[in-house]
């Protein structure tokens, strides 16, 4: 009985022991994004999605930075919900410290979630980006944290941004809802 006890109490310690994550998106792509996350590439980086998704934080955080036949850039949980100063999203983070580079050798492929960051390499907080094409530029560059295995055409569907900084004109797409999965 101790065993079950301490087992279902590991089961319900919350991020460490997540496999995803659920992304319901709204605005111009409405549906469910699933990331498998990668805790053995990048624990560090998987251990804050996960917690930052299981407070609540990522909910109502709009797609700032979208370029088409690259990638979608979400996450700014400090000025990124919607309603707020699109002008400020992508410039902040959560009041935690950031992150070392948890490099690998993931490539950067279709579907590929990378940790956003600043020109530091030991930058990243809380923004993630996810690849719409393969982006081998990347590789070794930007930390590797999960891949979409379901709603691809959920991503394709994001509301694209203008200029070659992607910044979304109007109703940005929003993650209405972001789930830690098991």
């Amino acid at each position: 009985m101790r065993r079950a006890a301490a087992a279902a109490l590991l089961l319900a310690a919350g991020p460490a022991l997540a496999d995803g994550i659920e992304i319901t998106v709204a605005g111009e792509a409405n549906g469910v994004i699933v990331i498998d996350l990668f805790e053995d590439v990048a624990p560090n980086h998987v251990e804050r999605i996960t917690t930052l998704a299981a407070g609540g934080s990522y909910d109502g955080i709009v797609f700032h930075r979208v370029i088409d036949g690259f990638m979608a850039q979400t996450g700014d949980v400090q000025h990124g919900r919607l309603g707020g100063d699109m002008r400020r999203a992508g410039t902040g983070a959560s009041d935690m410290p950031n992150l070392d580079a948890e490099f690998s050798d993931v490539p950067y492929d279709r579907g590929i979630v990378g940790m956003a960051r600043a020109q530091n390499p030991n930058s990243a907080n809380s923004q993630f980006f996810i690849m719409f094409n393969e982006g081998y530029f990347l590789n070794g560059q930007y930390t590797v944290v999960g891949q979409v295995t379901e709603g691809l055409n959920v991503l394709d569907a994001i509301k694209r941004g203008d200029g070659p900084n992607g910044a979304i004109i109007g109703q940005p797409d929003v993650m209405q809802t972001v789930v830690v999965t098991e």
